[in-house]
C-alpha cells in the first residue's frame, strides 16, 4: 500500500470496496477509518445512480477491489465508464497488479502480450476458447482459481502441445509465492508433484506462437511420412505432438493434408 493510497482512502468521503469485511482488515491495519460501501458485480450496475449522485453533489470517492487492480478481472468497469460518461473525473492511484507482476518475472517477451482474463469454466468450452489463441504470436495471460488449475493446464496440454514454454506464477507477493518455469508439460509434472501447488490464485503466462520454419515443417513431414503407414491418422499426430514443438491439432491438419495429397 503505498503512501499517497493511504493518504487518499483516508481524505474521501467513502470508500467503494468489493468486499467490505475483506477490505476491512487491510483498512484498519493502516489506520484508515473511512466509511466503506461494497460495489462488486453483482451490485455494480443497480447502484451506479445513486454513486453518480454522489459524486455529483461533490463527494470524493475511492474504488478498491479485494486484491489487485480495480477493472483487471475486478468490478469497477461500468462504475468508471459511467462516471465518465457523467463527466465526473476519474483519477488512477497505481497499486499491485498479479498481471504485470507475473510478467515481470516470467522471462517471456513482455513487448507485446494480449491478457484475456479468466478461461471458461468447462473444459470442453475452455478447448474451444483457447484454440482461438493457437496462433497467437504475442504472450498470452490469464487468471485461473484453484478448484480449475489442473483442468485448466490439462486444456493447456491438448490445445498447444507440451513443449510450448509457460509461466504459472501462484500466490504473487504472498508468504507462499511460487513462480513456475518450462515448458507447459514441465509445469503440470512440477504441479502434479506438490499438493500446494493447487492452492491459491494463479495467473498463467504462455509463449505466443512462433510461426513454423522451414526446417520444421520438413522434420514434421518427415515423422508423419515415417509413421503414416503404420498408425491411424489421429495417433500419428499424437506422436508428432509429443515429440515435435507442433501441437496435435496443427499436426493432424497436416497429416491429412498429406494423406490426401497422396
Amino acid at each position: 500500500m503505498s503512501s499517497r493510497a493511504i493518504t487518499t482512502l483516508q481524505g474521501v468521503d467513502k470508500i467503494l470496496a468489493e468486499d467490505t469485511r475483506h477490505s476491512g482488515t487491510l483498512l484498519r491495519h493502516h489506520g484508515i477509518a473511512t466509511p466503506m460501501v461494497s460495489l462488486h458485480e453483482h451490485n455494480e450496475a443497480a447502484r451506479l445512480h445513486s454513486i453518480i449522485e454522489w459524486l455529483q453533489a461533490g463527494e470524493a470517492l475511492a474504488l478498491i477491489s479485494d486484491a489487485g487492480t480495480p477493472l483487471i478481472s475486478d468490478p469497477g468497469y461500468r462504475l468508471v465508464r459511467g462516471c465518465l460518461q457523467a463527466g465526473v473525473k476519474v483519477s488512477p492511484i497505481p497499486g499491485p497488479s498479479a498481471l504485470l507482476a507475473a510478467l515481470s518475472v516470467s522471462g517471456l517477451p513482455t513487448d507485446s502480450f494480449k491478457f484475456v482474463g479468466f478461461p471458461p469454466s468447462k473444459a470442453s468450452a475452455r478447448e474451444r476458447w483457447l484454440t482461438d489463441f493457437q496462433t497467437e504470436a504475442s504472450t498470452l495471460v490469464m487468471y485461473e482459481s484453484p478448484h480449475r488449475i489442473a483442468s485448466s493446464l490439462d486444456s493447456l496440454l491438448t490445445v498447444f502441445g507440451p513443449m510450448r514454454e509457460m509461466t504459472l506464477a501462484r500466490e504473487l507477493t504472498k508468504q507462499f509465492e511460487t513462480v513456475l518455469h518450462g515448458s507447459i508439460r514441465d509445469v503440470i509434472e512440477q504441479v502434479q508433484g506438490d499438493d500446494n501447488q493447487t492452492r491459491g490464485e494463479f495467473v498463467l503466462i504462455i509463449a505466443g506462437c512462433d510461426q513454423p520454419k522451414v526446417g520444421q515443417t520438413i522434420e514434421l513431414d518427415a515423422l508423419i511420412h515415417a509413421l503414416i503407414d503404420q498408425l491411424p491418422p489421429k495417433a500419428v499426430a499424437r506422436c508428432a505432438a509429443n515429440l515435435l514443438a507442433v501441437t496435435k491439432q496443427d499436426a493432424y491438419r497436416r497429416v491429412l493434408e498429406l494423406k490426401g495429397a497422396n
